[in-house]
């Protein structure tokens, strides 16, 4: 779209890591993408994720820790107590639990308040609850399972910069993640 080259970013509001599928936000125009990044930041843009991860999280629950840059690996985020961290707040909720491979598996619905990167990641990692195919926080020797992270950007929230109107949408796994919930006998989740 060359009407967008000049906002800042390309128009992108927000990222998603690597090999995460899903939802974004992209603004056309400049004052949209003021608009959406305000939002952002006053955390009023309602984010939903899906993650398997391995293991069996609490139901419900949150992880309020901050995150920054790895001490020891620049690539990796870490929850951090560094004055250079930044908060970071995810709640989860525990929809189903199985096996895949014969190893207890969770799909989790994860929501964020702030978006850091790797969030979701991070987070899960640090309370023991990887994310199947993380090979970057995951269990190594298994992340063979799935070949990427098995997080999916689901639904997303905000209030329209233009109209006003409150938007949300939602998407459907992609058919990789899709299979990965099959092969370990979880129903897909339909939005809320």
């Amino acid at each position: 779209m060359p009407a967008i080259a000049g906002v800042p970013r390309a128009g992108i509001v927000h990222r998603l890591d690597k090999e995460t599928s899903g939802l974004m936000v992209v603004a056309k125009t400049l004052e949209a993408h003021t608009d959406l990044v305000r939002q952002l930041q006053a955390r009023t843009v309602k984010r939903e994720y899906l993650a398997l991860v391995w293991g069996t999280p609490l139901l419900n629950g949150k992880v309020d820790t901050a995150i920054g840059r790895h001490s020891r690996d620049r690539v990796k985020m870490a929850v951090s107590q560094n004055m250079t961290a930044k908060p970071a707040l995810t709640h989860y909720h525990r929809l189903a639990s199985s096996t895949l491979d014969g190893r207890i598996v969770s799909l989790v619905r994860c929501q964020l308040e702030t978006g850091r990167t790797h969030q979701i990641r991070v987070h899960m990692q640090s309370i023991g609850f990887a994310l199947v195919g993380d090979q970057l926080y995951g269990k190594a020797h298994l992340a063979p399972v799935f070949p990427r992270q098995a997080l999916h950007a689901f639904q997303l929230g905000l209030i329209h910069p233009v109209s006003g109107k409150v938007c949300e949408w939602s998407v459907p796994v992609p058919q990789d993640f899709s299979d990965l919930l099959a092969r370990a006998g979880i129903d897909q989740p339909q939005p809320s």
